[in-house]
């Protein structure tokens, strides 16, 4: 029986990154629940309080993303998210139905990762719409809310604030889904502490 692979998947950089981004996101989220809270009796801090670190927060999310962009973009690590048009559909679909039952019954999975290969097609996929779409989306809405005054006062009929805050509201909920069930996929494995491990040292075991 052969020994398993190990692949330096994550450097330090991206290690470094991950954590104050993953520290960032969890701030983000729960005094973003709390902001939108209006039980004020519940609050075990004050809402300028809570205001105040939500925007703390933000900041640090917003550097650390542009180190996470100009790290793609200098780093071989953005190689990872380029995508084929050949099995543009078919190879997420494959994917998912293998999450859906293909993996409940012993099925190999049908993209194991490899050298060239950090990602599935399905997590590239949602990880490029999270990482290139929906957080770009956050940090603007959340610089002009920061900054109301940079917002037109009226989209079509509607405030100009009220619907800059609507999409910073939404994509914070969708990256909020993201992150539960990315917990979940990190989860898979050999053992449910071994991909969280390999984001610690940075090393990956191919099993």
């Amino acid at each position: 029986m052969t020994a398993p692979e190990k692949l330096y998947f994550y450097p330090a950089w991206l290690r470094i990154w991950h954590g104050f981004n993953a520290l960032g996101i969890l701030a983000l989220i729960i005094t973003g629940i709390s902001m939108q809270s209006s039980i004020e009796s519940s609050q075990v801090v004050g809402f300028k309080m809570i205001v105040n670190l939500h925007n703390i927060a933000g900041i640090v999310v917003t550097l650390s993303y542009f180190v996470y962009f100009i790290g793609n973009i200098v780093t071989p690590n953005g190689k990872y998210y380029l995508i084929k048009p050949q099995g543009f559909l078919k190879k997420p679909i494959k994917q998912a139905i293998y999450y859906a039952w293909g993996m409940f019954h012993g099925m190999p999975a049908p993209f194991p990762l490899s050298a060239k290969r950090k990602f599935n097609p399905l997590q590239k996929y949602i990880y490029i719409i999270v990482m290139y779409m929906a957080v770009p989306v956050v940090i603007v809405t959340g610089l002009a809310l920061l900054f109301p005054e940079i917002i037109i006062d009226k989209v079509y009929t509607f405030s100009g604030v009220f619907v800059t805050a609507i999409f910073h509201s939404a994509m914070g909920f969708f990256i909020s889904i993201f992150l539960v069930i990315h917990i979940y996929i990190a989860s898979i494995g050999k053992s449910p502490l071994e991909n969280f491990k390999s984001i610690i040292n940075g090393w990956h075991q191919v099993h």
